[in-house]
């Protein structure tokens, strides 16, 4: 086992490769210096499926982190976060939207993912694309920030800070996708949100003037959780995982390498002519699991 999966699994962020170097969920915690501390971790068994294990001495499960925290820009090391959402198993349910607005108490006036209906020609059946943030690899938005509120990590996430944005809204022109929101009123958080001291890493509590997004949950990729958005999927349509161990996984426990599902499914990013290197990867609409949704349902 290399050093780099070593290190991996020790940290217990999406043990997602866990089964292709035979190494058993039970034996994780053990093979990395024994005593348990209490904490949790996320790992992989051989037989395919995610369990809890105990975490070993002195690697519980970080909390996310403040906008004053000198790694907050830096990201969780090693990893390079990362998305594929098979078109092919998205029934348009919007179980992912549900999901991802409670955990973040999203208000209903905005969607941080949104599933559209869509339809390439005439001829072709309709089919529901989910799309969240992108966390570009060359992000528009962060170059345009004037206060530097927006930022690129080494892990891959885009995030913004809301205690640095000025609510000048110059990234929500600059992103191609239309990903962003604004706070144009008095946030209405609930008490839980308020409870909690902000992090750009989860993105509550919400400030007036501001912006918001998609945030690939790295306050969940710390605890060695799967994101809101991919656990809420019943289909099983959305994958996540760190490009760096080739391994993406769903809410069903079906864990794939990432090269080969995008080699042999024709993965695609949207508008790769922009130059934008997107973090979330498309598998075409073919050989769909369920009927095509009906030609009057409505757009998501």
């Amino acid at each position: 086992m290399s050093a780099n999966r070593r290190e991996f699994l020790r940290n217990g962020v999406l043990a997602l490769g866990a089964a292709a170097t035979g190494a058993g969920a039970a034996s994780l915690a053990r093979a990395q210096g024994g005593a348990s501390t209490g904490g949790k971790v996320t790992a992989l068994t051989v037989e395919g499926k995610l369990v809890e294990v105990d975490a070993p001495e002195g690697q519980t499960p970080a909390r996310a982190l403040g906008p004053g925290d000198p790694e907050l820009r830096k990201g969780i090391p090693g990893r390079k976060f990362i998305m594929v959402i098979d078109l092919a198993k998205c029934d348009g349910c919007g179980e992912c939207i549900n999901s991802c607005s409670k955990m973040h108490f999203i208000p209903p006036d905005r969607q941080w993912i949104k599933v559209l209906r869509m339809q390439d020609s005439e001829n072709a059946a309709p089919y529901f694309f989910p799309q969240p943030c992108y966390h570009c690899d060359n992000p528009p938005c962060t170059k345009v920030c004037p206060v530097d509120a927006t930022f690129k990590r080494e892990d891959g996430i885009v995030l913004i800070d809301n205690e640095r944005c000025v609510g000048c809204r110059f990234c929500m022109a600059a992103c191609p996708y239309q990903a962003r929101s604004f706070n144009w009123g008095h946030p209405n958080d609930p008490a839980e949100a308020l409870a909690q001291p902000y992090s750009p890493e989860y993105g509550y509590p919400r400030k007036t003037g501001t912006v918001e997004k998609c945030d690939f949950c790295p306050d969940m990729a710390r605890q060695g959780k799967l994101p809101a958005c991919v656990t809420g999927c019943p289909m099983g349509a959305i994958y996540y995982g760190d490009q760096n161990e080739d391994a993406v996984t769903n809410s069903l426990g079906k864990t794939q390498p990432l090269s080969r599902l995008l080699r042999d499914r024709a993965g695609y990013r949207q508008m790769e002519e922009l130059g934008t290197e997107p973090r979330v990867y498309y598998l075409p609409p073919v050989n769909r699991q369920y009927p095509a949704p009906d030609e009057t349902a409505k757009e998501g």
